[in-house]
C-alpha cells in the first residue's frame, strides 16, 4: 500500500529528504509540503511538481509526517498539527534535541513517534541517519522511517538514550571535519603552497581516507600505521598532534556537544 508523506517545514533539510525521496521513485502525488513563506512555496512547487499545504491540511491527508523544523518552533509546530492528527499517523522527528515523549505530550495518545538525528551530508545523499523508536512505535514505523532517509545516506536504529551522543558524534561530526580540513589548508599555505592546491589535497586526501575506512575493514589505527614509517615525516606529525593534546581536545569537545544537546532537550 502506498502510504502519502508529508515534508513538514521545507528547510535544506526538509527539500533534501524530499528530493531523495523522489529520486528513489515516489509519485510526487504521494507526496505533500508544508512552507511558512509563500514565496518558498513556489521554489519548492517548481523544482519538485510537488502540492503544497498548510499544517493542518498536511496532517490530515498524509500517513507519514516528517518535522523538519528547527527545535526552537517544535512546540508551536505541535500545538497547531495537535488538533488535526489522529493516532494512525507515524510522526517522525528531525529536531535536535527534541525528545519523542516531548512529542508524545502533544498529539494523540498512542501516536507512533520516530526520532532521526541525521547530519548535512544529507545534500549529497552521503547522511549518516540514526533512528530512534518512541514508547509507542514498532517494526513497521522503523521501516517505513528507513524508507525516506535510505535515498540519502546510511542508517542506523540505537536506543534514544544514546541520540545525544549520535547527535555530538555524527550530528555535529561534518563541521569538525570542516574545521580539520580548514585548519589543514592554512597548515598548506604555511608551507607555501597556494590556497586552491592546499584545498585540493587535503579534499581529495578526506574522500580518499574516508573510502578506505568505509571499504577496506580496516581498524583505522592499523591504517594509521600503514602510513606511519619509523622516524618518518608522519610520526613527527603525530607526535606533534599528541603533545599538543589534540586526541584528549577531541574527547572533550563530543563531550561538551553531548552535554549541550541534553540541555536542548531540557528546555535550557
Amino acid at each position: 500500500m502506498t502510504h502519502r508523506i508529508a515534508v513538514v517545514g521545507a528547510g535544506k533539510m526538509g527539500e533534501a529528504l524530499l528530493s531523495g525521496m523522489l529520486r528513489a521513485g515516489r509519485e510526487p502525488d504521494d507526496l505533500v509540503v508544508t512552507a511558512r513563506r509563500p514565496e518558498r512555496a513556489d521554489v519548492i512547487r517548481a523544482r519538485h511538481g510537488v502540492r503544497v499545504v498548510g499544517n493542518d491540511e498536511a496532517a490530515r491527508l498524509a500517513d507519514t509526517l516528517l518535522l523538519t523544523v528547527k527545535p526552537q518552533d517544535m512546540s508551536a509546530l505541535l500545538d497547531e498539527l495537535g488538533p488535526a492528527l489522529t493516532n494512525d499517523r507515524l510522526v517522525v522527528s528531525v529536531a535536535a534535541g527534541i525528545p519523542t515523549a516531548f512529542i508524545e505530550r502533544r498529539v494523540p495518545e498512542g501516536t507512533p513517534v520516530v526520532r532521526v538525528m541525521s547530519n548535512t551530508p544529507v545534500l549529497v545523499d552521503e547522511a549518516m541517519s540514526a533512528i530512534s523508536a518512541g514508547a509507542h512505535a514498532g517494526e513497521d514505523h522503523l521501516r517505513r522511517t528507513e524508507e525516506v532517509f535510505e535515498p540519502v545516506g546510511r542508517t542506523i536504529r540505537v536506543p534514544e538514550s544514546q541520540q545525544d551522543a549520535v547527535t555530538a558524534l555524527s550530528g555535529s561530526g561534518p563541521a569538525y571535519f570542516f574545521y580539520l580540513v580548514e585548519a589543514m589548508t592554512d597548515a598548506g599555505i604555511l608551507l607555501g603552497l597556494p590556497r586552491q592546491v592546499a584545498h585540493d589535497l587535503i579534499v581529495q586526501t578526506a574522500i580518499g581516507s574516508a573510502v578506505m575506512l568505509r571499504d577496506s575493514g580496516e581498524h583505522p589505527v592499523t591504517l594509521r600505521e600503514n602510513v606511519t614509517s619509523p622516524a618518518g615525516t608522519t610520526i613527527n606529525a603525530i607526535r606533534e598532534l599528541e603533545n599538543h593534546g589534540v586526541r584528549a581536545a577531541m574527547l572533550s569537545a563530543l563531550e561538551a556537544a553531548r552535554d549541550r544537546g541534553r540541555e536542548l532537550a531540557s528546555g535550557e
